[in-house]
């Protein structure tokens, strides 16, 4: 597949940051996804909260897996370090990252097939451990590379294009990251750029685990009858795997609402999320309040979004590990080999 870079040109009076930068210095290459895409929209959110916290992109190193949202750093920071891992494996090549050089600002990219299928024991290491990360999964509730299963985190009940019911109970996101420790924990749409983009600032200047679950809705498998989100049908037989389908450009679904309301958003097949912004009065350092909270809504069929939980104090993997402060790819060899005598003082301290 062919990636295309952005026009070079640009206009003069483009406004800069205080590095001087604009927002075009922290785009990627020509987008290859579905037109009306909202991992687009996310990408466009990651790109303007980066631009406005004044980030240099060399400081920057972002990772993920497989899926349509594993390719969406492509279309980001081209000026930043990448890694493009296996299916589910990004979390552990993050922290591997993260253990070598913790200098950098680490942004996983992932969605719900990757972080909840295979992904999920990964996923949940990387959470508990407190690797300093923000991490997004751009969540549509289908594999839509592969033609529209259900994915983890599809909704019981929902209808696939055929009228198949899916059988099984979703696995929430924010509710595990809040269980595995995480230490900001947020929820948003990719069409409330309002809140998105503060959402990602914020992750990504916190110190800790960080995770965003952000609805992304799929253009080309949620445009049928019953899908409470964004899936087709896995088509099960040759015939069917070898259909062409032609996708319409869509126009980007975008919402903006009150703290406190809620609001229905219309997706392209007319079927509608129902979403709920979190109070101002709501108190985002109680954990336990946070998962109560999710939990009646839930029931109740709606989507609750906005910061839901931070830790004001958190720790990281290298507090945690006691590294010391220099990044660790940076030590040299008197440094990693102390000599036996340092070694004697150590075997000792531990028997």
């Amino acid at each position: 597949m062919t990636y295309l870079p952005k026009p070079r040109f640009r206009h003069p009076d483009l406004p800069t940051n205080a590095l001087g930068f604009t927002r075009r210095d922290y785009e990627g290459a020509v987008s290859t996804l579905c037109a009306g895409c909202g991992h687009d929209s996310i990408s466009a959110a990651i790109i303007q909260a980066c631009f406005e916290l004044d980030l240099p992109p060399h400081r920057i190193a972002k990772l993920s897996g497989i899926g349509c949202s594993s390719k969406t750093p492509t279309y980001f920071l081209g000026a930043s370090h990448g890694f493009n891992s296996v299916h589910g494996r990004m979390p552990s090549v993050l922290t591997g990252a993260n253990l070598a050089n913790k200098d950098l600002i680490y942004l996983g990219v992932s969605g719900d097939g990757d972080s909840a299928s295979i992904g999920l024991g990964q996923f949940a290491h990387s959470i508990r451990r407190g690797v300093n990360m923000l991490y997004i999964v751009e969540n549509n509730g289908v594999y839509g590379l592969t033609k529209g299963q259900f994915s983890a985190t599809s909704d019981r009940g929902s209808k696939s294009k055929k009228g198949v019911v899916n059988t099984d109970e979703p696995i929430d996101m924010v509710s595990m990251a809040l269980q595995l420790g995480a230490t900001f924990v947020g929820r948003s749409f990719s069409g409330d750029k309002t809140q998105l983009v503060p959402l990602i600032k914020a992750g990504l200047l916190h110190k800790g685990a960080a995770f965003i679950d952000c609805i992304s809705p799929c253009v080309a498998f949620n445009n049928h009858e019953g899908s409470t989100r964004s899936f087709d049908y896995v088509r099960a037989h040759n015939e069917a795997v070898n259909r062409l389908d032609v996708i319409l450009p869509r126009a980007e679904i975008t919402t903006d609402y009150e703290p406190g309301e809620t609001v229905d958003v219309k997706q392209h097949d007319g079927k509608i999320i129902r979403l709920r912004k979190v109070a101002k009065d709501y108190d985002a350092s109680d954990r336990i309040g946070a998962m109560t909270h999710l939990q009646q809504k839930q029931a109740a069929g709606e989507i609750v979004t906005g910061l839901l939980y931070l830790d004001e104090e958190p720790v990281d993997l290298h507090e945690a590990l006691k590294t010391v402060d220099r990044p660790l790819n940076m030590l040299e060899d008197d440094d990693l080999c102390p000599g036996a005598a340092e070694i004697a003082k150590i075997n000792d301290s531990l028997r």
